[in-house]
């Protein structure tokens, strides 16, 4: 049985490199999934609250899987169309609105992470 083609590609995540196989002409598509990784790992490190390179890793997977999730759940929405006090319809980017500014959603999220930060306890393992 033939592989598909792949070479290996470095990358730099946090500042540190990695290795990671890449099928041939993914290279684009990784190294943009690569920047993505970086600048939300970045982020939270930056933020000051976590210094554990295993616990931002989660953390940043965690957000953008969220993210993931709601482009996805968006995506196959109905438009949903309000109204202003004057009676107009509103476009459905208008009444839908942003992750960011929900507080259920926020509420959610830092209910996932109060949770996480519980299961990994002191030694920062998953298993």
């Amino acid at each position: 049985m033939n592989k598909p083609a792949s070479k290996q590609i470095e990358v730099q995540i946090m500042g540190q490199s990695y290795l990671l196989a890449c099928p041939v002409g993914g290279e684009s598509a990784l190294l943009d999934a690569v920047e993505r990784v970086d600048t939300a790992m970045c982020r939270i490190r930056d933020a000051g609250k976590m210094k554990a390179r295993d616990r931002i890793a989660v953390l940043a997977s965690l957000n953008l899987a969220f993210e993931l999730s709601q482009k996805e759940s968006q995506h196959f929405e109905q438009p949903v169309f309000g109204h202003t006090e004057s009676g107009a319809l509103t476009e459905p980017s208008q009444t839908l609105g942003s992750a960011d500014n929900d507080p259920a959603a926020q509420a959610r999220m830092d209910e996932l992470i109060r949770r996480l930060d519980q299961t990994l306890g002191s030694d920062g393992q998953l298993l």
